[in-house]
């Protein structure tokens, strides 16, 4: 996939993102494509609304990806995201054979695609998997940086200034 590529799918990705958003979640998307520019899956934070630790953005593309291609395995889509995944959405990548990986903005306290860990080019793995940072960088960190400082904000209000963690 040509770069051009990466800034519209990272467009809907902040579509996905901003649906986080305006449903409380942390403001995470993800889009899964297809080599010849499909989208193959969508998703965005749910895990307050699911009540489960799993449903990250990622997991969410990755799953609703295998279930149209009606396969676990996703050799040579991309995936693109927002922020630099975590360790269990790396692995999960990893798993589903990804060839691509296209993030917005890196997470020092967990990304485990470079800053924090770098599990996509780990050669003890049995996959590995190509690396594209930076894309729509600005938008997708302003998104998150608005988010927790809106948190903050609200919470200095209720709470003697202690951030809550969720509802």
């Amino acid at each position: 996939m040509e770069a051009s590529r990466f800034h519209r799918f990272m467009e809907e990705a902040l579509v996905e993102a901003r649906k986080g958003l305006s449903e409380g979640e942390v403001p995470v998307g993800a889009i899964v494509a297809a080599q010849d520019g499909r989208i193959l899956g969508r998703g965005h934070n749910q895990p307050v609304a699911l009540n489960d630790p799993t449903a990250h953005a990622e997991i969410s593309a990755l799953r609703r990806a295998g279930a149209l291609v009606g396969n676990y395995r996703l050799t040579g889509a991309a995936l693109v995201v927002t922020i630099e995944p975590c360790i269990m959405c790396m692995g999960a990548a990893i798993q589903a054979r990804v060839g691509l990986l296209v993030y917005g903005t890196m997470d020092p306290k967990s990304g485990a695609a470079g800053s924090l860990y770098d599990f996509s080019g780990d050669s003890r793995l049995n996959h590995q998997v190509k690396v594209v940072s930076g894309v729509l960088e600005e938008e997708c960190r302003d998104l998150l940086v608005r988010f927790f400082k809106d948190r903050r904000k609200a919470a200095a209000c209720e709470q003697n200034g202690e951030v809550p963690k969720w509802p």
